[in-house]
């Protein structure tokens, strides 16, 4: 797991080859927000499949795998999990150092149980 804490209006996407280096991956599964050519040949580049739904207002539509996309679920409830430490969810950290290291106190937490 590599988290990567970014200010608030940051896109996610800026983010997605920052979070692919150094790891090994077959498939990458991500939400709409990540929808990016770059995105998808970086991950294409590496030798795995990118499941990233098309945006509603691309003309072309990428085709994904329905089944494999389910599995995004997995994440959603583990973030769910981590934002029930309530020093994650109001961010009682000051700085950003402090606050990604309550974020990975909790997500080792989360994946203890």
């Amino acid at each position: 797991m590599k988290l990567v804490l970014t200010p608030g209006p940051a896109a996610d996407v800026t983010q997605a080859e920052t979070l692919i280096t150094d790891v090994p991956f077959a498939v990458v599964i991500a939400d709409r927000g990540y929808d990016s050519r770059d995105v998808v040949r970086a991950v294409e580049a590496r030798g795995g499949e990118a499941v990233i739904p098309s945006r509603a207002t691309n003309t072309v539509q990428r085709p994904i795998d329905r089944e494999r996309y389910k599995d995004r679920n997995l994440a959603e409830r583990f973030w769910s999990k981590v934002k029930q430490y309530r020093r994650v969810a109001t961010r009682y950290e000051k700085t950003g150092r402090n606050f990604l290291a309550m974020l990975h106190v909790a997500s080792i937490m989360v994946l203890l149980r």
